[in-house]
């Protein structure tokens, strides 16, 4: 099960910036310094929401197979498991087809259906679309390789598995942190303790910048 956090620690969470976020896990020495975020092939493709914050529902997905039978995805079992989720909740699709590139996974009818049943966003190494529609419902983050003009042949395959996306694995439940700079996997054992941690590391940084913009500064002094 996912670490149970109140609204309150769930806002506290969602108003710091993913890259101090990351910084804060590093002294809990849970994970490697090197894991736990996506690389830069996945991109907010709508910015100007601010943090997103939610238990991830996980699966995957491919839209480029033809032989597959559009009957036989399961797509209204994943909005099931995205309504029985922690809120608040993110859409984590795992494309596992052979030509994602060209893969979509989301457009304006899913994104509207996953917010409606209480997710924030959706994460997928693939493709997603309806770019201006989606923009249009407001707060709805899109994280993604791209944009691709058209669905192919979308199907939901597994739901509730652990996927991995731009290297960094997720779990049903994982606790997902995102902005502008990317997406960070918040581990369950410091959740609690993360934004404590976050703001001794924005401490610590504003020094530095004292120091690195004081008349005083000297390369070589530096540390």
């Amino acid at each position: 099960m996912p670490v149970s956090l109140t609204d309150a620690q769930l806002k506290a969470i969602r108003d710091i910036d993913s890259p101090t976020i990351a910084n804060a896990i590093e002294p809990f020495n849970v994970r490697p310094h090197a894991a736990g975020y996506v690389g830069h092939d996945i991109r907010c493709l709508i910015t100007g929401l601010g943090s997103m914050l939610g238990y991830a529902v996980t699966c995957t997905a491919d839209s480029r197979t033809e032989w597959r039978r559009r009957e036989d995805s399961r797509f209204v079992d994943l909005c099931r498991a995205v309504q029985a989720s922690p809120k608040p909740a993110v859409v984590v699709i795992q494309d596992v087809g052979q030509d994602q590139a060209r893969s979509c996974h989301v457009g304006e009818m899913m994104a509207t259906g996953f917010q409606r049943l209480g997710a924030v966003g959706v994460i997928t190494n693939g493709g997603l679309r309806d770019i201006a529609e989606v923009r249009a419902l407001g707060n709805f983050h899109y994280y993604g390789a791209g944009l691709v003009v058209a669905h192919g042949r979308p199907m939901i395959l597994e739901i509730d598995v652990d996927v991995t996306i731009s290297g960094m694995s997720v779990a049903p439940g994982s606790l997902l942190h995102g902005d502008e700079n990317g997406i960070v996997h918040i581990p369950d054992e410091v959740a609690e303790g993360v934004v404590a941690a976050a703001g001794k590391i924005r401490e610590d940084e504003a020094e530095r910048l004292r120091e690195i913009n004081s008349p005083e500064f000297i390369l070589q002094e530096y540390r």
